[in-house]
């Protein structure tokens, strides 16, 4: 990989601890790392952003925000829409 690739987390249901390990090792290599979250994960994706920058990596800068909508379908067949968010950083 090139020092400039980018690696992208996708956040579940997973303890914040994870995803932050796995983006530590991404950003300790120079990449940048794009958190992906949708629905009730959007907090731990913000969770494991200040968790990143307030216990390993001071330095770090969130260089954007994306926020948006997707169209699921529900289990009743119906469409639901389910807020979504990305959060690039970067050191």
């Amino acid at each position: 990989m090139s020092s400039t690739s980018e690696v992208t987390v996708l956040v579940g249901k997973k303890p914040p601890m994870s995803y932050v390990l796995a983006c530590l090792i991404a950003l300790q290599q120079g990449q940048s790392v794009t958190l992906k979250a949708r629905g009730k994960a959007i907090s731990r994706a913000v969770d494991v952003v200040q968790i990143l920058k307030n216990r390993f990596m001071k330095d770090l800068k969130v260089q954007a925000i994306n926020l948006g909508t997707e169209t699921l379908k529900g289990q009743d067949g119906r469409d639901v829409n389910v807020s979504t968010i990305e959060i690039k950083v970067g050191a």
